[in-house]
């Protein structure tokens, strides 16, 4: 068969193109939703850092706010057959400033844990933890390494370190990073600030490189139709039917005879004339014998007039 005419390469095609356009489809999803599960991931850890304390503000939280809403719309897109490149535009659009705010708060957040929180004093025990039920200021003398010393006025919760201070001329300078972190339950909270932090800076980081993966994808799948598919694939030719067969030859008993032209029913003066002629030896034996059942006493001719010779004349007509 030629190939043109083989029925099932449009069926192929079509299965081929509706097994990409799900393919794609379920790629999407599947990096759509991680990119969500990381943005909510960066949403959580980024709160819980930025209420841990009251006089450290982080924005590691932002990211997971904008990368999160343009997951949604992704997954939803990717569902969709109407507005489905509507809906995936816009997603491409808010992942993409979702990539650029996590680039920046992980360098932000990262700078931050690594140069302004020291947990060293925390880790030594050196640092201390006040709390008052009446919310009372507290002065407390902090003596630093140079053996001065300075009265340092605290809130209730808080957790200081004295001797990330340095006093001199009569005025406290902070020495590296944050000296106190009000607000807090206890001085573990720092470290898990300290955590916190960095693993905000992780997640923005991993968010970053997924969500220019989702934008690609997304890109490459919004353009794609189920309808398209059937489009590319060719016209599926028409049933080639079989040539047809040549009749089979068919026999009559007749062919076996001389054919002879239709007569007219026989006569009395036929049947007067066949008494002159007992025998004929022009029919046949099977016609003989046929014949001899009609008519016991004579055979009359069946297919031709009785023969007269020449300078005989025919009996006149009896009715």
């Amino acid at each position: 068969m030629p190939a043109g005419l083989n029925p099932q390469a449009s069926g192929v095609t079509l299965s081929d193109a509706v097994g990409s356009f799900k393919r794609r489809k379920r790629k999407s999803i599947i990096v759509t939703g991680m990119l969500l599960v990381v943005s909510v991931l960066i949403l959580v850890f980024g709160l819980a850092a930025t209420t841990r304390t009251q006089n450290i503000t982080v924005g590691g939280y932002y990211p997971g706010v904008i990368l999160g809403f343009g997951s949604f719309l992704g997954i939803i897109g990717a569902h969709l057959i109407e507005n489905k490149r509507q809906m995936l535009v816009a997603s491409i659009v808010f992942i993409s400033f979702g990539v650029v705010a996590a680039f920046c708060c992980a360098i932000v957040d990262g700078v931050f844990a690594a140069r302004h929180i020291d947990l060293r004093p925390l880790y030594a025990g050196r640092c201390q933890y006040y709390t008052n039920v009446f919310a009372v200021d507290k002065d407390v003398l902090c003596q630093t390494a140079s053996r001065m010393s300075c009265n340092l006025r605290v809130r209730s919760n808080t957790c200081y370190c004295c001797e990330l201070y340095h006093c001199g001329n009569s005025r406290m300078e902070v020495r590296g990073g944050y000296h106190e972190y009000t607000e807090v339950q206890s001085c573990q909270d720092v470290v898990h600030l300290y955590h916190l932090l960095w693993s905000a800076t992780i997640l923005n980081i991993i968010a970053l490189f997924l969500g220019i993966i989702t934008a690609a994808v997304l890109g490459s799948f919004k353009d794609m139709m189920p309808a398209a598919a059937a489009d590319t694939c060719e016209p599926e030719p028409p049933p080639v039917s079989a040539p047809p067969e040549p009749p089979a030859p068919t026999t009559s008993y007749t062919s076996y005879y001389n054919s002879a032209p239709c007569l007219p029913p026989y006569t009395a003066y036929d049947l007067q004339a066949c008494s002159m002629y007992p025998d004929s030896s022009a029919l046949s034996d099977d016609s003989q014998s046929g014949a001899s059942l009609m008519w016991p006493n004579m055979i009359p001719p069946r297919y031709s007039p009785p023969y007269y010779p020449p300078d005989e004349k025919p009996p006149p007509y009896s009715p």
